[in-house]
């Protein structure tokens, strides 16, 4: 396991030394970590077109990051990936997502956000990049609490029709040679284990198809983050650090009343401030020998993000595993061959 890393989406700014790429490297680089996960919307960072486009300006933007002391875990398209599929009821709310010409064109919205998605995959290459973060987007969220009933065919229906939307992408990341990583998240039609596989079972095991694990979602819904691991290890190619907590009581649950994050039951804290057991999940990316980067998404509701960000990299640091080479009790070996072990069974 590499690291740590921090995703720059949450701290960019347009005061120093947030407001471009080189200075908030140097930032995070101060910090301890290691590596920057990159969202390939704000210009503030990169020109995805120009990423895409110019091998040339990709080790520009290598280079700047590495001067700084840091190296691209990946980049990310949440917000494009958000917008290759909405559903109508959420036109509005997610025109922000995307440049103003294509406002009120959900058509023209989704084609540009497909072009976004297919202009990562090339960078990707350009940068030398095999991972890549993003939204699956949503068609049947509104439908997520069963009530009215569903149709009979209606997930299946959505399901069919967001393999449509991104098989063609998954195969242009497949050509460049790119996994897309799904950060599994409520108002996702992929939010889950079960919809993954949903997902996964429509675009018919696509190789491409991948997760990017963040266990702070799943406390939100009381799924077995770890369990988790163990199941679908296979298809976890990132890691989203990001600590939660679930704060139940008599007067609002899961659903959180409609409040805002400070008041909500549910909320995200910064790392070591929630309820994930963060040593259990690095034991078990251990186990499965995972090989990315574990990457800081702050998002607490309560702690500045500054201090967020400078607890992040010793806390990652402190929980990444050396992986033991040997077993501890190697000392006490007796050594063996083939005639030893069967006078041990008895058949000499």
């Amino acid at each position: 396991m590499k690291g740590p890393a921090i995703f720059l989406a949450q701290f960019m700014g347009d005061e120093k030394p947030f407001n471009n790429l080189k200075s908030i490297c140097k930032w995070a680089a101060g910090l301890g970590y290691e590596g920057v996960q990159i969202p390939s919307w704000d210009p503030r960072c990169v020109d995805i077109e120009k990423l895409a486009n110019s091998k040339t300006y990709a080790d520009e933007i290598k280079g700047t990051c590495k001067e700084a002391g840091v190296e691209i875990t990946e980049l990310s398209t949440h917000l494009q990936g958000q917008l290759v599929a909405v559903h109508p009821a959420y036109d509005e709310l997610f025109d922000g997502f995307a440049p103003e010409e294509v406002h009120g064109n959900p058509k023209a919205r989704t084609e540009w956000a497909v072009n976004q998605l297919k202009l990562n995959a090339k960078a990707s290459q350009n940068l030398g990049i095999t991972e890549h973060a993003s939204f699956s987007g949503a068609l049947l969220w509104h439908t997520v609490y069963p009530w009215p009933q569903r149709p009979a065919g209606l997930v299946e229906s959505g399901f069919k029709e967001l393999a449509k939307r991104w098989k063609p992408i998954l195969d242009v990341f497949d050509d460049h040679g790119v996994d897309v990583c799904y950060e599994l998240h409520p108002g996702e039609d992929l939010h889950d284990g079960i919809t993954f596989e949903m997902f996964l079972d429509a675009v018919n095991d696509h190789p491409r198809a991948n997760i990017l694990y963040d266990p702070s979602h799943f406390v939100l819904q009381l799924l077995d983050y770890v369990e988790f691991i163990d199941i679908y290890h296979e298809r976890i190619k990132m890691f989203h650090v990001k600590d939660a907590e679930l704060n139940t009581n008599g007067r609002s649950g899961v659903y959180g009343g409609y409040q805002g994050w400070v008041e909500r039951p549910g909320r995200f804290r910064s790392l070591g401030d929630g309820d994930v057991d963060f040593s259990a999940i690095f034991s078990k990316m251990a186990q499965y020998d995972f090989e990315g980067w574990p990457v800081l998404e702050w998002e607490c509701c309560l702690k500045h993000p500054e201090q967020g960000a400078a607890e992040g990299a010793p806390f990652i640091a402190s929980h990444i595993i050396r992986k033991t080479e040997k077993a501890f009790d190697d000392f006490a070996g007796t050594g063996a061959d083939e005639a030893f072990n069967k006078k041990i069974l008895g058949l000499d």
